[in-house]
């Protein structure tokens, strides 16, 4: 298919000094991607993708969302329609996304994994479908080859305590590294509706045994390599009091208090730091989504499928408090925090430098704009708050966060969007244009900061 695109070599670098540092330190980088959430069974698998539906919209809310704002019923995209009527609806809304960043992650797609370099829409989109699918049919197409091309050195998946990780097992000779991450929401939100029914399926009884299970969970986690946890938190919990008579309560059929939830998740937390300080993990605070907000969709289709927003209440008093409360305790891990309300950028990276400290550089991380935030605006907001308050040199730099094979142009999206942002820095001659030190900033953000923080192996 003819190039007719807009996606140069330099798209996105805007100054001589960005398209440097991108081509020469950044372009050819591998990918250490530590937060997603692509399916274990699916590599362990090697998955063939039915049709180009499959691959670039199965699964992948932020383009649904998209489609239903633009009118599309919803059997055009989560429903039984079928695939080439799903693509041609996709086809027809792309074209109107100026501004957002499912256009250009869209074409890069393309561009990077079939070659088309061509703008999507309604009247292309069956030669598009066509091509794709034809390639697709090729075993370079399938789960772990489209990995592999991309150059992915790590991947650590989100997976929840109970989970027997086999298929990460099945994936010990993967050239890729795929590793578990630690996600132990379901025992930490007492509130959930599933909350006692989880419980009850580990063969937990008190308090004390969930404590023990989890540490046992934890162990068996380290064991197939996992040196991650990650938890989703409406706000940091910051409350003292009985957590097992909570335990107790909840379990015993009772309503329980917004109190007595913060009361059971702080003392959860605060147990499952100091395990994770043990064993020098990372933990991971997600902070600031408000979930599941249409009900009836909820009902019909269940969580993760396009219906959440950005919070926004008040973080700042309680993160500090957790922090400190860990901090007091020496059971404060490295630790990434993540907003996704961009008003809380400075609230995260002021709050971090209150509790750095050696021997390890950047001990607590400010995370890469995160779901609504990893766009331009949001990626250069989180930059510039970090280089304003912290040391940007040190940040572990990008993720997917996603559940599709083929988004690992989010890293390249990412890094021409950094180097453009430093190298317009350094024309403007607010840094010396050092190319010693540029190239340790550009290499450390994009691949060895992550690589060093992490410790994968150790």
């Amino acid at each position: 298919m003819a190039s007719k695109g807009f996606i140069t070599d330099d798209f996105m670098l805007h100054t001589k000094t960005a398209k440097r540092l991108y081509h020469e330190y950044a372009e050819a980088m591998p990918i250490i991607d530590y937060h997603c959430h692509l399916q274990p069974k699916m590599i362990a698998e090697n998955y063939r993708f039915r049709d180009t539906y499959d691959l670039f919209l199965g699964g992948d809310h932020y383009k649904w969302r998209q489609m239903r704002s633009n009118g599309v019923p919803e059997d055009y995209i989560t429903g039984d329609r079928p695939g080439i009527e799903k693509w041609r609806m996709w086809s027809k809304t792309l074209p109107l996304l100026i501004g957002n960043p499912l256009y250009h992650w869209t074409h890069l797609e393309l561009l990077r994994y079939f070659g088309i370099n061509e703008p999507l829409n309604e009247l292309n989109c069956e030669d598009v479908w066509q091509t794709c699918n034809m390639m697709l049919s090729n075993e370079s197409f399938r789960a772990q080859e489209l990995i592999r091309r991309s150059n992915v050195e790590v991947i650590c998946t989100t997976d929840d305590p109970a989970d027997t990780l086999e298929y990460h097992e099945a994936l010990t000779g993967f050239s890729t590294r795929v590793l578990p991450t630690f996600r132990p929401d379901a025992a930490v939100e007492i509130c959930r509706d599933g909350f006692p029914a989880y419980i009850e399926k580990t063969g937990v009884k008190s308090y004390a045994e969930l404590l023990s299970w989890l540490t046992d969970r934890i162990d068996f986690f380290h064991a197939h390599g996992c040196r991650l946890s990650d938890h989703a938190l409406e706000a940091a919990p910051c409350t003292v009091g009985d957590a097992a008579a909570v335990f107790d309560k909840r379990m015993s059929g009772r309503e329980i208090t917004a109190k007595e939830a913060d009361i059971f998740r702080t003392a959860v937390l605060r147990h499952l730091a100091s395990e994770y300080v043990k064993r020098n993990w990372t933990m991971q605070l997600h902070i600031g989504a408000l979930r599941n907000n249409n009900t009836k969709m909820f009902c019909l289709l269940g969580p993760d499928t396009g219906f959440d927003s950005v919070n926004d209440r008040e973080i700042a008093a309680d993160l500090a408090g957790f922090l400190n409360i860990l901090a007091l305790e020496d059971c404060l891990p490295k630790t990434i925090l993540y907003t996704l309300n961009p008003k809380d950028n400075y609230v995260l990276a002021t709050i971090m430098g209150c509790f750095q400290s050696a021997p390890t550089a950047g001990k607590i991380q400010f995370g890469s704009g995160w779901w609504f935030n990893d766009q331009r605006d949001g990626m250069e907001g989180q930059m510039r708050a970090l280089g304003n308050l912290g040391v940007l040199g040190r940040f572990v730099g990008m993720l997917t966060d996603s559940r599709s094979f083929v988004s690992y142009p989010r890293h390249e999206y990412f890094r021409r969007i950094f180097c453009n942002l430093i190298g317009q820095w350094v024309e403007d001659g607010e840094y010396p244009d050092d190319r010693a030190s540029l190239e340790r900033i550009v290499r450390g953000v994009c691949y060895e900061n992550a690589r060093e923080y992490f410790a994968f192996g150790k």
